[in-house]
């Protein structure tokens, strides 16, 4: 499984036409505390760079988008009455959404691991 990353700070790690996402450690780490999870609704069919669904923190509320394009095939319904798992697990146990990739070739315009530890170290 091959795991990719957004300039916004979302993941999304790829089997075949599967695929599972979530935000970055980054991106929790900016956001703070999170309290609620607005999850996508399975069946919803999502565009790259498409909102996906919405966190809400402490700090405010933020919009999250979409890697990938795809259909959303399961929502990670934990976070529903834990959004705390996002904090403690942003990309294991908080990942937000299971996904049908209808593109697969959208991974080529994201960042790979080592990138994404580039691309944070130019926003310091």
């Amino acid at each position: 499984m091959d795991i990719y990353y957004t300039k916004d700070h979302e993941w999304v790690k790829v089997e075949g036409r599967r695929g599972i996402m979530g935000i970055s450690a980054y991106a929790v780490k900016q956001l703070g505390d999170i309290t609620y999870v607005e999850l996508p609704e399975v069946g919803k069919e999502i565009t790259k760079s498409g909102v996906v669904c919405t966190v809400e923190s402490v700090k405010a509320a933020s919009d999250i988008y979409a890697p990938v394009t795809g259909k959303v095939t399961e929502a990670n319904s934990v976070l529903e009455s834990a959004p705390e798992k996002l904090n403690e697990s942003p990309e294991d146990e908080g990942w937000i959404a299971k996904l049908e990739i209808s593109s697969p070739d959208d991974v080529n315009d994201l960042m790979t691991p080592d990138k994404y530890k580039e691309f944070l170290k130019s926003l310091e």
